[in-house]
Parts: structure tokens; sequence; C-alpha cells
């Protein structure tokens, strides 16, 4: 029979800790936002709707301006991006290119619809992680670091909301 935890009544993570955490975790988002800006325009070239790429354009300039923003968090941190796995993003990414296979030569509307699709799930991940970190810079009492981040899961939730009512315009299309 496997032995069950002890609940714990109280987290205590300590600063140390939370710091180490925060540090690792803005990594792992530079990382998968390095991953985009490399991957992004060439899955803008395989768009038929000039709405779409451009909005996925856009999303590679709000990425390199979210990066600009974690390298200041970083610097005033006096901690260094090491550029770590991200794993996750690369297999996201990789779902998206073997979506634009699957339906090439098909109709195109489905395939920019599927590629819609997996955009708003990434824009989603990186909404989730900014989000735990802008949490985590409040606990380690930065405004600034705080306002960083919430720069960038902003720009991360409009750029989420702009591929859900693009995803919308191929769905309700006639």
């Amino acid at each position: 029979m496997e032995q069950q935890p002890e609940p714990a009544n109280r987290i205590e993570l300590g600063q140390t800790n939370l710091t180490a955490f925060f540090i690792d975790h803005l990594n792992v988002i530079y990382a998968a936002k390095a991953h985009l800006v490399d991957k992004l325009p060439v899955i803008a070239a395989h768009v038929h709707y000039i709405d779409l790429h451009e909005a996925i354009l856009e999303t590679v300039s709000d990425v390199q301006k979210q990066m600009v923003r974690m390298e200041m968090v970083m610097a005033m941190m006096d901690a260094r991006i090491t550029k770590e796995n991200c794993a996750a993003m690369i297999g996201m990414i990789d779902d998206v290119f073997a979506s634009i296979q699957h339906y090439t030569g098909r109709d195109r509307g489905l395939r920019d619809l599927s590629i819609a699709n997996y955009m708003q799930q990434i824009e989603s991940v990186e909404m989730a992680s900014f989000q735990i970190l802008e949490m985590a810079a409040v606990k380690l009492k930065d405004k600034q670091v705080k306002q960083l981040l919430k720069e960038c899961y902003n720009e991360a939730r409009t750029d989420r909301t702009l591929m859900l009512l693009i995803a919308t315009k191929y769905i309700t299309a006639k």
C-alpha cells in the first residue's frame, strides 16, 4: 500500500525559495518567448487570410517587448537569463506545425482556424505564467517587477482575445 503524505497546515516557501522559483520560471517563459519569436513568422507564412497573418506578426512584436521587460526584471533582481528548457511551448508549437501539415492541400480556412486555436492556447499559457509570477512579485515586495509583469500579462491577454475574435470570424463565416 502506498504511503500517503501528511497534510501540511502551513506552506512556508521563504523569500529565498520564492526568489529562486521566480527566476527559474521567468527563465522558462523567456526561453519560450525566444522560441516563439523564431517560429511565429514561419507559422504566419502558412496563413491564408490577412487578419490572422497580421495578428501573428503583431504577437511577435508583443513577444519581443515582453522579452525586453523580462530582461529588465532579471537585471533588477541581479539575475541572468539562462534560457531554461521550454519543452511545453516547443510541444505546442510542434502541434501547430502538425496541424498545418494536416490541413495543407485541404481547406485553408480550417488550417487558419486551427492555427488561431493554437495561438489562443499559447497565449493562455503565457497569461497563466505571468499571473503566477506577478503574484510572486507581490510577495517579493517589488512593485516595479510586478508592474512589468502586469504589462506582459496584459499584452498576452490582448493577443489571446484577438486570436479568439479571429477564430470567431472563421466559425461564424457563411
